[in-house]
């Protein structure tokens, strides 16, 4: 298949449902926690958002470090107030993994000031909701409540930056609910399984490739020295950026942080970078075959080590995002093109780019075959797409259309206040700057079709890659092929 699209196509330009293939990456993952330590698997997501719809947000930062950063939206009198630590599961000491999301679920254990569920319980009278992630790169919490009590939530996010009393037993007891979420989340769930078996294979040397949520023997030994030490070295003003979304001023909100985190010291001890262990340059592709009773529908997933944003050479982040749309990006991608709709060999095909990372991140394509597809198949027709992608530009038609789709999918979840947060913290804790984050829309335009082309032959080789395949568990006869 060439890279165009017919005017057929064209004229139904709608999102493919493409849940049942969406890659359970990583980068993708953050283990959401509210107070019944609930998983959030969210579909992977740009954190750029459109200067055109928003104000450029004022910044603060305080003598002791803090960063804070207010967008104010004064359409309705309500706020999110998101505190984001700069630390994920990528700073965890060898032989400590699951830690950071650990802690996180410890972070709701109360203070001397404010006892275990005091915080929770102001959040529910104020009508309000709380939540919680981890990522490779950060540590988040957040709520979302009427404006009048903003100072209320400020003051108790402050408290437990610094505050946290863990006691043994219900350091102890939480462990055992993070083991029962890795069975419930990861342990019976063939595509997690495959997911965490990728990452590991992926990455060689980097931290990235061990789970957020940890392995499970690792976890299992997992102690209150270990959380507290965890705590000590990275809760701190000077690892923290603090982002106000809402019915607020800059003014007002620059006084209020001053009274309640402004007396709160800076940690010395952290690092002004953050480094780790950097993979090798990638020499093989490699094969990871997962098996499990519990596969009803076979699958083929494939990661490539790709640039993160703010590593990328000049333009090129942008560039990947639009590869990603280009081949898996809707019912019009040429992924989705030609292998369900010319082929009829799959029941759906998408692509991913997880641009938010420090460090070196994956370029993702997933496909469900139909009965009696083999998934040698599928992987023959995935890799004939890539070919002609990375040998015939791609036509102007299909680049302008799927850069007016990226930028019209950030412009209108503007809306949410979280999200607006969401988008700033993920890219203020991944390297980039305001300025980076506000110009994504104007480097999106920029990007042509000769970019994409090289970015494509550049990024999408095999000795680059891992390839995944989910199978039913049975007993192979002999000479059979997957």
């Amino acid at each position: 298949m060439k890279n165009g699209i017919s005017a057929a196509a064209e004229a139904g330009d709608v999102t493919a449902n493409t849940s049942g293939s969406r890659t359970p990456t990583a980068p993708a993952l953050e283990h959401r926690m509210d107070d019944s330590t609930d998983l959030y698997l969210p579909e992977e997501e740009s954190v750029f958002a459109d200067r055109v719809r928003s104000d450029r947000p004022a910044s603060i930062t305080l003598q002791n470090g803090l960063q804070v950063l207010v967008i104010p939206d004064h359409r309705t009198p309500v706020v999110t107030q998101m505190i984001w630590y700069k630390v994920g599961s990528a700073d965890e000491p060898p032989g400590k993994s699951g830690l950071a999301h650990f802690l996180e679920h410890l972070m709701f254990k109360g203070t001397s000031k404010h006892p275990a569920n005091e915080f929770s319980k102001a959040v529910l009278r104020a009508g309000g909701n709380q939540n919680a992630f981890t990522g490779l790169d950060y540590t988040s919490y957040f709520q979302h409540v009427p404006r009048e009590h903003l100072g209320k939530m400020m003051e108790f996010e402050a408290d437990r930056m610094t505050g946290l009393i863990l006691k043994n037993e219900d350091v102890l007891c939480e462990r055992d609910v993070v083991l029962e979420e890795f069975s419930m989340r990861v342990a019976n769930n063939p595509r997690e399984r495959l997911a965490e078996q990728m990452m590991s294979a992926l990455y060689l040397n980097h931290p990235y490739g061990r789970p957020i949520i940890g392995w499970r023997h690792e976890i299992e030994n997992l102690t209150r020295e270990d959380a507290l030490n965890f705590y000590k070295r990275f809760y701190a003003p000077n690892n923290a950026i603090l982002i106000v979304a809402g019915d607020v001023a800059p003014k007002e909100i620059r006084s209020m942080v001053m009274e309640t985190f402004g007396g709160i010291p800076t940690q010395t001890s952290i690092p002004l970078e953050r480094l780790r262990p950097q993979e090798p340059t990638p020499a093989a592709r490699r094969i990871v075959t997962f098996a499990h009773a519990l596969v009803e529908q076979p699958a083929l997933h494939r990661y490539y080590l790709v640039a993160p944003a703010r590593a990328a050479a000049a333009g090129e982040g942008p560039v990947l995002d639009v590869l990603e749309q280009l081949m898996g990006g809707g019912v019009n991608s040429y992924l989705y093109r030609s292998l369900v709709v010319e082929q009829q060999l799959a029941v759906t095909a998408s692509a991913s780019y997880h641009s938010a990372a420090l460090d070196p991140s994956l370029f993702a394509i997933s496909a469900l075959p139909k009965p009696g597809v083999r998934l040698s198949q599928i992987e023959r027709a995935i890799d004939d797409v890539i070919a002609d992608i990375a040998g015939n530009p791609a036509c102007t038609q299909d680049l302008e259309r799927v850069k007016t789709r990226l930028i019209a999918q950030v412009t209108y979840t503007q809306d949410n206040h979280e999200m607006l947060a969401r988008w700033y913290g993920r890219g203020l804790t991944t390297g980039l700057s305001v300025d980076d984050i506000r110009g994504w829309p104007d480097r999106i335009r920029a990007v042509g079709a000769q970019q994409v082309h090289e970015a494509a032959r550049r990024w999408l080789d095999k000795k680059r890659s891992v390839t995944g395949y989910l199978i039913k568990e049975s007993t192979p006869k002999h000479g059979k092929t997957l």
